[in-house]
């Protein structure tokens, strides 16, 4: 059995994400489907597209305020709920995806210029960006360092985090705290090589998608660079596919193409 943890699972790729894992139709292999599991984890309650799921076991739903103690108190259930019958390599969480993040809410936009720079818009944007994927990274970090066979953490993140791709300024918040998350995940990965050696992470970034986040932004985006959800959830799972377990952290787009830090 293959057990994948959702984070931010509310999200609109997030859904996607766990509706290709947990759905025998969309997957090729259909005696594997068949196995998976999803621990979903959300401030909010499930969407009702994923009910199907909760009804046939597949799925485990976990509402989180994100903070500290409610992450530790959920993984501490988990892992303690799991048989000691059950080998190392069955007990650990075959992959991991991280899908929090914000661009806008209905109090701020992106910051066009230096003057519309608000503390307290940063602050919002970077706890969602940031911490919060930092706090769950550094809650799993104990439980990742004994796994032996390979896991994949996937944590969303956005070309716009690219320093050296910035050409255009501007979205100072949302620029910011995706450095500072790549940052942080580029230091985790340095960390794992040496602490959790089966473990991978990818940053991964997933275009431009038909979601709430981008809503505000799409007139201007062409048809065939505004991607589905379904198609941002199958290039995410995939990623996988474009990376070696080199105890380095991957930087990388909707195409599996590498992005400059």
């Amino acid at each position: 059995m293959r057990t994948s943890l959702v984070i931010g699972a509310s999200s609109t790729i997030a859904q996607a994400v766990i509706a290709q894992l947990l759905n025998d139709n969309l997957n090729k292999n259909k005696a594997k489907a068949e196995l998976n599991k999803v621990i979903a984890v959300s401030r909010q309650a499930m969407p009702q597209s994923l009910a199907p799921f909760l009804a046939n076991g597949k799925l485990t739903w976990r509402q989180s305020d994100y903070q500290q103690a409610s992450i530790q108190a959920l993984l501490t259930e988990h892992f303690a709920t799991l048989s000691v019958t059950h080998s190392k390599v069955q007990r650990q969480l075959g992959e991991i995806i991280i899908c929090n993040g914000i661009l806008h809410s209905e109090d701020f936009m992106p910051e066009k210029k230096i003057e519309a720079f608000e503390p307290s818009a940063f602050d919002q944007v970077f706890s969602a960006n940031t911490l919060t994927p930092l706090r769950w990274l550094q809650s799993l970090m104990p439980y990742l360092e004994h796994y032996q066979a390979p896991c994949f953490v996937t944590v969303m993140s956005a070309r716009i985090g690219s320093i050296s791709d910035n050409q255009l300024g501007g979205w100072y918040s949302y620029r910011m705290s995706k450095a500072a998350l790549n940052m942080a995940v580029k230091c985790l990965a340095i960390e794992a090589s040496r602490r959790a050696k089966q473990v991978k992470f990818i940053l991964f970034h997933p275009g431009t998608t038909d979601t709430p986040l981008s809503k505000p932004f799409q007139r201007n985006v062409r048809k065939d660079k505004l991607f589905t959800p379904a198609f941002v959830a199958t290039q995410l799972l995939s990623a996988k596919h474009h990376v070696e377990l080199d105890g380095q952290a991957s930087y990388l787009d909707w195409q599996h193409k590498v992005i400059p830090w």
